[in-house]
C-alpha cells in the first residue's frame, strides 16, 4: 500500500481512490486537489471560517455603535485590530478563490479533471458566487461612508461570511463515524449557535434603546450601576458586561433553565425570546437528544469486554478450573476481547 508515504492530514477522505494511486498529466499550476499543500491550505482556510463564523457576528452586533463614531473616523481603518485581522481574511479567502480556479476535481466517472477551462466551468457553477460574496471587503466600505446606515448595512453584510460554514459542514461530514468527533462537533454547534444568538439580543437591545426605558439594557446597567448618559456615549455597562449577560441569556434560555434575572421585557425581546425556546426545544430534540447514544456507542467496547470476561469468569468458576489454569484462561480472554 502506498498510502504510508507521505501521508498528510486533510479535510479529504482517508480511502485511497484508484486516481490517487495514478499520477494525472497537468499543465502549468494545476494543483492536485489531493496534495500536501491543498490539505494543509484547507486547514487554514477552516481556521479562518471559525474565526469569522465567531468575530464576525460579535464587530456586526457589539462594535455596530463604534463603526460611526468620530473617534473611529479620527483614528482611521487601522486604528481597529479586527479591522485589520477581518481585511487580513479576506485577502486570503481571494487567494482561495485563485487557488481554487487552478485546483483539479474529480467527475463523475472518477476521473481527475485537470484541464483549465474544465476547472474554471465547474468551479463557477458550484461554490464561486459564495466565495466571492464571503471574500468582498465590506469593511472598507465603512470608512468611505459617513452614514451611520451605511455602516450598519455594511456591518450585516459582513454576515455573509458566515455562507462558508456550508463548505465547511460538508466536508466535516466524513467524520459522522467517530463518536467523540461528532460530540465535540455538537457542544462547539451549540456553542456557537449561542454566541449568534446572543449577539442579536444585544443588536435589538441596542437598537430599541433609544425609544424605551424598560429594555434588558436599561436594566442591566440599573443593577450595575452603570447608568447611560445620553451625552456621553461611553456611559453605560462595558462591551464585557453586555457580551457576558447577552451569552448568559441565550444559554440559559437554550437549556430551558431561565434564571430570569436577564429576561424580555418590550415586545420584540419577548417574541426573540419565543424563537429562542423554539430553537432550544429543536435542539435538544437534534442534538443533546444523541449524546446519550453517542456515548453508549464510545463505551460499547468496554460493555463488550466485561460481558464476554464475565463469561469466561463463570465457566472457570462453575467447572472449578485450577489456579495455573485459570490465570492462562484470564489473560487469554483479556487479549482476544480486547484485540
Amino acid at each position: 500500500e502506498r498510502h504510508g508515504e507521505g501521508h498528510v492530514l486533510s479535510l479529504e477522505s482517508d480511502v485511497l481512490p484508484e486516481y490517487k494511486l495514478q499520477v494525472p498529466e497537468t499543465t502549468w499550476w494545476i494543483l492536485l486537489h489531493y496534495s500536501p499543500f491543498k490539505a494543509f491550505w484547507d486547514w487554514i482556510i477552516l481556521l479562518l471560517v471559525l474565526y469569522t463564523a465567531v468575530f464576525t457576528p460579535y464587530s456586526a452586533a457589539f462594535l455596530l455603535d463604534e463603526h460611526g463614531s468620530p473617534r473611529q473616523r479620527r483614528c482611521g481603518f487601522t486604528c481597529n485590530p479586527l479591522n485589520v485581522a477581518d481585511l487580513m481574511v479576506d485577502v486570503l479567502f481571494i487567494v482561495d478563490i485563485v487557488i481554487n480556479f487552478r485546483t483539479t476535481y474529480v467527475d463523475h466517472n472518477d476521473v481527475v479533471v485537470t484541464q483549465p477551462g474544465r476547472i474554471a466551468k465547474h468551479y463557477i457553477k458550484g461554490w464561486f458566487s459564495i466565495d466571492v460574496l464571503a471574500a468582498t471587503p465590506f469593511d472598507l466600505l465603512i470608512f468611505r461612508s459617513g452614514s451611520d446606515e451605511m455602516a450598519t448595512l455594511t456591518s450585516l453584510l459582513k454576515t455573509a461570511r458566515l455562507l462558508r460554514l456550508v463548505r465547511v459542514a460538508r466536508k466535516l461530514d466524513r467524520y459522522s463515524e467517530y463518536g467523540a468527533a461528532v460530540l465535540f462537533l455538537l457542544m462547539c454547534t451549540f456553542v456557537l449557535i449561542a454566541h449568534w444568538l446572543a449577539c442579536i439580543w444585544y443588536a435589538i437591545g441596542f437598537v430599541e434603546r433609544p425609544y424605551t426605558e424598560t429594555g434588558w439594557l436599561d436594566n442591566l446597567a440599573e443593577q450595575l450601576g452603570k447608568a447611560y448618559n445620553e451625552s456621553d456615549s461611553t456611559s453605560g455597562p462595558s462591551v464585557k458586561d453586555k457580551y457576558v449577560t447577552a451569552l448568559y441569556f441565550t444559554l440559559s434560555s437554550l437549556t430551558s433553565v431561565g434564571f430570569g434575572n436577564v429576561s424580555p421585557n418590550t415586545n420584540s425581546e419577548k417574541i426573540f425570546s419565543i424563537c429562542v425556546m423554539v430553537i432550544g426545544s429543536l435542539m435538544y430534540a437534534s442534538i443533546f437528544g444523541n449524546v446519550s447514544a453517542i456515548i453508549q456507542r464510545l463505551y460499547s467496547g468496554t460493555t463488550r469486554y466485561h460481558t464476554q470476561m464475565l463469561r469466561v469468569k463463570e465457566f472457570i468458576r462453575f467447572h472449578q478450573i485450577p489456579g495455573g489454569l485459570r490465570q492462562r484462561l484470564e489473560e487469554v480472554g483479556k487479549k482476544s476481547f480486547s484485540g
